[in-house]
């Protein structure tokens, strides 16, 4: 069953959070990261990407990037960027984009609890990623941005949860991306009956965030070893991390489609009759597919709907999602594509960009076909998690992502 907790966070004032919320780490790199944070000192990035305050030829995983990091909280907690909460509390985080809103609860979660598969996952994590977020962890005696989970959704908390959303905001604003971001503080005759709901929820989801798990899980047992034969008591700030947890029927999971850089050594004729060979082809109405089990291909300035010629079996729920079926009939045996994790030829496009973005990697002579893909479902992440099994690399591209710097969790 699912442990939270309350937890006294670090947030900014009201007048300061849309200045002080950034993009997550992990979806921008240095460049884009300081091109953001240009003339904002109170952005989060300074936290969170704090190479972007030293010179440019500062390798990212240098000490002094992690040291510039904890430099940086420091500096925000001093001057009032972000003030610490002398209560533990819980929140309620909504988002809302296109019309479209999601409330979650940000708590702290137990590290017990990602340890022992109680908050399930469906990704690898890449050790040199853990690595970077251990440092960062370890340097800053924070988690300074939280992971994003979900679970089966329960009537009763997401009444509640509506609930608190009547009431008086925190802080409410607009990031530049459109998404809106309002946080409001649970009163405290909720907090026993969340807490004991969330206690009767069998597993919480990992949803976006592994290295970020990961990495608190690592993080404690590297303070656990530091404290000596005394241990660390269960209360102990660094047993927990911060996250906001949504039920799963207010997500929206966006398609992750795949540009391939050549065809191979294939010519033209070759390639195509590889695909018919596996797929029908028919002139697409729309470059998004329709429904699941269905392709939209873009080659030669025309956008193709691939349907498998072959019944694709539900026994594997792995084997049976899109992304596999493309990858085992067509980027492997057609284009050469061995282990999508590591072949330089195949790239990733998040659907936030659209399918305008795989018209031009195509156009420009960046990709020779593009692959729009039909969405993940989120039933798919939980019953993949539940089997113990690991989903294909870029499978899921949740949307909206959640801004960093409102509600940092120090340990």
């Amino acid at each position: 069953m699912a442990r939270l907790r309350p937890f006294p966070s670090g947030r900014p004032p009201r007048a300061l959070a849309s200045r002080v919320a950034s993009v997550p780490y992990d979806v921008v790199d240095t460049g884009e990261a300081r091109a953001l944070a240009a003339g904002n000192g109170q952005s989060f990035l300074h936290v969170c990407r704090p190479e972007i305050d030293l010179s440019e030829d500062t390798d990212i995983h240098a000490p002094e990037v992690y040291a510039k990091g904890r430099e940086n909280l420091d500096r925000f907690y001093a001057d009032g960027t972000l003030v610490g909460d002398p209560v533990p509390r819980l929140l309620v985080y909504r988002q809302t984009w296109k019309g479209r809103a999601q409330d979650g609860l940000v708590a702290a979660c137990s590290v017990d609890d990602y340890d022992s598969d109680v908050i399930r996952k469906h990704e690898k994590t890449r050790r040199d990623k853990e690595d970077d977020r251990v440092a960062h962890l370890l340097a800053q005696s924070a988690h300074a941005e939280p992971v994003f989970l979900t679970y089966r959704a329960v009537d009763a908390i997401d009444a509640r949860v509506a609930s608190m959303s009547a009431g008086t905001p925190e802080f409410d604003f607009e990031a530049p991306d459109e998404v809106r971001h309002t946080l409001w503080l649970v009163p405290e005759g909720d907090v026993a009956f969340l807490l004991a709901s969330f206690a009767a929820v069998p597993f919480l989801y990992v949803a976006d965030g592994h290295h970020r798990c990961a990495s608190a899980s690592r993080a404690r047992a590297a303070v656990r070893e530091r404290a000596g034969a005394g241990g660390l008591p269960d209360d102990h700030p660094v047993n927990w991390f911060p996250a906001t947890i949504f039920p799963d029927r207010q997500l929206a999971i966006l398609p992750y489609n795949r540009v391939v850089k050549d065809l191979g050594g294939k010519r033209r004729e070759d390639f195509l009759e590889g695909v018919r060979g596996r797929f029908a082809l028919a002139p697409a109405e729309a470059p998004e597919p329709r429904r699941r089990g269905t392709f939209s291909m873009f080659f030669e300035e025309s956008w193709q709907t691939l349907t498998p010629l072959e019944p694709v079996s539900g026994a594997d729920p792995v084997a049976g999602l899109d992304v596999s079926i493309l990858q085992d009939r067509l980027l492997g045996p057609v284009l050469g594509i061995g282990d999508p994790r590591t072949d330089p030829r195949i790239d990733f496009v998040g659907g936030i960009r659209g399918t305008g973005e795989l018209e031009d990697r195509v156009r420009s002579g960046r990709g020779a076909v593009a692959f729009a893909m039909y969405p993940t479902q989120i039933s798919d992440v939980m019953a993949i998690a539940d089997a113990g099994a690991t989903m294909p690399p870029k499978s899921t591209w949740f949307e909206p992502k959640l801004r960093s710097g409102l509600f940092v969790h120090r340990f």
